[in-house]
């Protein structure tokens, strides 16, 4: 695959938050970044005069440009880390201050501690995040520990030490904010019963802590304590308002391959995503072009395998959008709903925005190949026996039922064709009649293309609902070309699209090419009649202006209009500079009656 120009690759950038990785000629990793908007961001790089010069060598050698889409800018910080983490690219800082982010850890101890930390040590205790700043971890914990009293220190308070009498009672017991398990005076049950509670807490289920809280704020409201009754009260509305799901995963969820796919009518685009801990540490999508029709069942088993062969995955869990048929010591997952469903959703998201991202380079650098897929497309999404390379659009412009015309706008291979636009003065009907308007008009088109043994287009297209259909429909079967050129009307409010004899207008994607491409030419040709009924308005105003002065008629009118091209040079002319266009007599009337 020959290089795309930086340019291409930026211009197909999405908007969306994200992490960008910047790549070599030798498609070695230079920079990992994170992005609010990841077009913005990763452009700024190629619009701005940088101070430093590392940042100038940085930008010099970037040749390729991948991104990671996720839903918020929150979930970037994380992949951002992660992707540091696992790739050192030369270019990042955070490397150099090992900067990592708070977990809140759980220890595996008969009477377990809870506290932060930046490590995670594979020793049994249990480790919850990360989270994208250490004031949400220490608003948590000091929520917890000012509700369930937990010991501080770091005792081993082994049943043989506590009952030999080793330790004492600290000043966190006598200021009630540990019970003295040091000491046997809280039980190992109850201790843990505590911290159930707690993880609950910690994983976003409020649920019995809240009943807790609620039941011990009405008993101190009845004892007249109200200074504490609030206290508590403002300890619920943290609860309530709290968002504990700040990590880009459930870190339960470790060892794991994630794959989805989108397709369309010539290509799969399978997106996968490995985690590990908690955290994203891959995304790669494949492009597949489809041979045979392939379905997508038979896709994603194909690239499941492909994939995993490439980064020598020894994942044992998948994560799939539907079942397919892998090695019987794979366990798949189908997710419905919570964080695996989440992850599912954000894999496809991320095939959906890399095939954008190919449609847009491909747009720029091989509009041939761009043109053919989406004549494929619109061939299947509106029931069409032929690709509609040449399409023809018709819209009515009679405002306040005033000089009636109406446009026919063309397009080939889903691209506007100006020069073979063609305007209409309505000439059998009176009045604001959309109708008969539009029965007249594709008559007239078709019968002199007809005449001129020109090609006709494949599919026509009107601005309108089914009475518009209906009207263009009568001049087909008159010319008979019913069944010979396939024919949809696009009524505005929902953009349905409906066809000939059928009742039930068609909905498609509104993202989808196919309705982009066909609201692009109802707006071409609405914005192109409108033009030139403007124009014919304004210039029957003028002529109606100066044929209203007696003794100018229509010839004096055009030669006028032909040597001094508008009616403001026409009123600032003097009486000799009119009568060397319309001699003296009529230049006389005309100068009187400006003047």
């Amino acid at each position: 695959m020959s290089e795309i120009p930086i340019q291409v690759q930026l211009s197909a950038l999405p908007s969306n938050p994200g992490v960008y990785q910047f790549y070599d000629s030798n498609d070695k990793i230079l920079y990992v970044g994170k992005a609010k908007s990841l077009k913005k961001r990763v452009s700024s790089y190629f619009t701005k005069n940088h101070e430093y010069g590392k940042t100038r060598v940085l930008v010099k050698k970037i040749k390729t440009i991948k991104h990671i889409v996720v839903a918020t800018e929150s979930d970037a910080l994380l992949l951002e880390n992660s992707l540091i983490k696992k790739h050192q690219p030369r270019y990042n800082v955070l490397l150099r201050d090992d900067k990592t982010y708070p977990w809140i850890c759980i220890k595996n101890e008969r009477f377990p501690r809870i506290f932060p930390t930046r490590k995670v040590i594979k020793d049994g205790s249990e480790y919850f995040g990360p989270y994208t700043s250490m004031k949400t971890v220490r608003t948590l914990l000091d929520l917890v520990k000012s509700v369930y009293p937990l010991r501080t220190c770091n005792y081993d308070l082994s049943e043989e030490k506590i009952n030999s009498g080793k330790f004492k009672r600290c000043l966190e017991y006598h200021l009630g904010n540990c019970k003295g398990p040091c000491e046997g005076l809280q039980a190992a049950d109850e201790y843990h019963k505590q911290i159930a509670d707690i993880r609950e807490i910690i994983k976003g289920n409020f649920k019995s802590s809240l009943y807790y809280f609620k039941h011990q704020m009405k008993s101190l409201a009845a004892d007249m304590e109200f200074e504490k009754a609030q206290r508590i009260k403002e300890k619920i509305e943290v609860l309530e308002n709290y968002q504990v799901k700040s990590t880009i995963v459930n870190p339960k969820i470790s060892d794991v391959d994630v794959f989805s796919i989108f397709s369309d009518e010539t290509h799969g685009y399978v997106n996968y995503l490995q985690v590990s801990h908690g955290s994203i540490i891959r995304s790669h999508t494949l492009e597949i072009k489809k041979k045979l029709e392939e379905s997508d069942e038979e896709l994603l088993q194909l690239a499941i395998v492909e994939i995993r062969q490439r980064f020598q995955s020894n994942s044992k869990q998948l994560y799939l959008p539907f079942p397919v048929v892998l090695n019987s010591d794979l366990k798949t997952t189908i997710p419905k709903l919570g964080d695996k469903k989440r992850l599912l959703d954000l894999s496809t998201r991320n095939a959906r925005f890399y095939r954008q991202e190919r449609f847009k380079q491909m747009k720029i650098t091989d509009p041939d190949r761009h043109a053919k897929r989406i004549m494929a497309q619109m061939k299947s999404d509106l029931r069409l026996s032929v690709e509609p390379r040449h399409i023809e659009c018709f819209d009515n412009s009679n405002i306040q039922g005033s000089n009636p015309v109406a446009a026919c706008v063309v397009f080939k291979d889903g691209k506007p064709s100006k020069k073979e636009y063609r305007h209409f003065n309505i000439k059998t009907v009176t009045g604001p009649d959309d109708f008969a308007s539009m029965e007249e008009v594709v008559f007239r088109r078709y019968k002199r293309l007809l005449n001129e043994d020109e090609p006709l287009p494949q599919l026509i297209v009107i601005d309108g609902g089914k009475g518009q259909l209906s009207s263009a429909l009568k001049s087909l079967d008159i010319l008979g070309l019913r069944g010979k050129i396939a024919i949809i009307g696009i009524a505005k409010r929902l953009e349905e699209i409906y066809f000939p004899e059928d009742p039930i207008p068609l909905y498609l994607d509104k993202k989808s090419e196919s309705l982009k491409i066909i609201q692009q030419l109802r707006n071409e040709a609405h914005r192109f009649g409108i033009t030139f009924h403007r124009n014919k308005r304004s210039s029957a105003a003028i002529n109606s202006e100066l044929e209203n002065i007696d003794g100018i008629g229509e010839k004096t009118t055009e030669q006028l209009l032909k040597d001094f091209k508008s009616v403001k040079r026409i009123r600032e002319a003097s009486i000799d500079t009119l009568a060397k266009s319309i001699g003296m007599s009529k230049a006389k009337k005309v100068f009187e009656t400006f003047h």
